[in-house]
């Protein structure tokens, strides 16, 4: 297993992406101050983006049913966990965008070559962590 979202396992026989990038930002928000630069005040983490890319070829590796599957999980629009095969938990994640371009066609139009790519934007849905313990005051 090379990472599992929700209930989807990324694999060889399923889906294996070749790449995985990862974007993360912090937002300050800046206040207009005269004569100077502006003043900035953190106020939270901003978006966690990862997006992963590879090649399906159904003959050897892959399937387009692995590329529908993840659509139908997407059309949820439900968070689901994010972990990868070391056991590294990512938080909660939603689909945001795929692409996929097909090439070097059957006569059918069956592709044998197919090119992905994921968009996964994390999000702090409640549902998907547990509450922070409340103190006795």
């Amino acid at each position: 297993m090379m990472m599992a979202f929700g209930t989807f396992v990324f694999s060889l026989p399923t889906l294996a992406y070749q790449e995985l990038q990862r974007s993360t930002a912090w937002r300050h928000e800046a206040t207009a101050r005269i004569g100077a630069r502006p003043a900035r005040q953190f106020t939270g983490p901003g978006d966690d983006v990862i997006q992963l890319s590879g090649l399906v070829a159904p003959e050897l590796t892959g399937s387009q049913a692995s590329l529908d599957e993840l659509r139908a999980l997407a059309d949820l629009g439900r968070p689901q966990s994010l972990v990868d095969g070391t056991g590294v938990v990512y938080g909660a994640f939603v689909i945001t965008e795929l692409q996929e371009t097909k090439n070097h066609l059957f006569a059918d139009g069956a592709a044998r070559r197919i090119e992905f790519r994921f968009t996964l934007t994390r999000t702090d849905d409640e549902a998907m962590t547990e509450p922070a313990p409340r103190s006795r005051a």
